[in-house]
């Protein structure tokens, strides 16, 4: 395909998976499953949370945050690889790509605010559980999800207006499967030092932040979880905790391993980075609702009494 060039082009074209053309319809199929699964368990979570009083808590609270962000995270991304690996269609338009990654990137800045919210709700439940309703109401909660959203939002107005003001005069073709910040600004012909340096110090900023204290909070969360006196009390907190966990540790993992790679992408082959990066966003909605269904009771009870089929489902 030849592309003709000017510095303000109407379009752009994602190329999907790199040498991994063939595969294309197979990894659809993956992708659609993966899809499929993200709307079902985050939209029957989202469901439970509504219309279980059992559920109307901060803790859940969040969790419905996350939900919200899980479904919003895999629609920006899923529909349009699909587009890429069935269809054929590689073209997205110019405002169109901006919009997707205004949606990708904020988004998952947001997701990092939550889980760090999620932590500070358990330690604050386990360390001062007669304070907890007073210290957590839900215009309190209200505000820390307004804060979050946006502070997602205000980490990208800078970096967007900054990679759509640069000059798009050499190749239009994105080897990716979405407008990924750095591989858009790799088709720029003008100075892309600023939005790479933004990027990497909000990104390092924003997760090193979250996750610092996200670790503070386990630990403190742990040390009180230890001077519980009643065994079941116990395994309710460590049961509930490790389903948080093992929720940051599926974003935070493969999100940070896919952002170095790209930056430091020695030795790793165009195909892993790209499948990497599309698993990071379509994996994780699909899993956290699973996650929390097997981990937490609550959950579980929630999501039978409203839907009875799923008792059996889960024995």
């Amino acid at each position: 395909m030849v592309l003709d060039t000017n510095s303000s082009p109407s379009a752009f074209f994602l190329s999907g998976i790199p040498g991994l053309e063939s595969v294309h319809p197979w990894l659809g199929l993956l992708f659609c499953l993966m899809y499929i699964g993200a709307l079902l368990g985050n939209g029957a979570l989202l469901f439970a949370i509504r219309f279980d009083h059992a559920l109307h808590n901060p803790m859940f609270y969040f969790l419905g945050m996350l939900g919200i962000i899980d479904i919003i995270m895999a629609t920006s991304v899923v529909p349009k690889m699909l587009d890429i690996f069935w269809m054929g269609s590689p073209k997205i338009g110019f405002n169109a790509c901006f919009v997707q990654m205004f949606l990708i990137h904020s988004i998952t800045a947001m997701e990092s605010g939550v889980l760090l919210a999620m932590a500070l709700d358990r330690y604050v439940a386990i360390r001062h559980p007669l304070r907890y309703e007073t210290l957590l109401t839900p215009q309190r909660v209200t505000q820390i999800g307004l804060v979050i959203v946006a502070r997602g939002v205000l980490f990208m107005v800078p970096l967007s207006w900054m990679v759509r003001s640069l000059p798009y005069c050499t190749s239009r073709r994105i080897p990716h499967s979405y407008c990924e910040h750095m591989a858009v600004v790799k088709l720029a012909c003008g100075d892309s030092t600023a939005s790479h340096l933004y990027v990497m110090a909000g990104s390092s900023l924003i997760v090193g932040s979250d996750t610092a204290f996200i670790t503070i909070s386990y630990g403190l969360v742990l040390q009180a979880v230890k001077r519980l006196s009643q065994e079941a009390e116990r395994l309710k907190a460590f049961s509930t905790c490790s389903a948080h966990v093992c929720v940051m540790s599926l974003y935070y993992l493969p999100g940070m391993a896919s952002i170095y790679i790209q930056v430091f992408p020695q030795g790793t082959p165009p195909h892993i980075q790209v499948l990497l990066a599309d698993l990071y966003l379509s994996l994780p909605p699909m899993l956290n609702p699973i996650i929390y269904s097997i981990r937490m009771k609550q959950v579980r009870k929630a999501l039978c009494r409203i839907f009875p089929f799923v008792k059996g489902l889960m024995g």
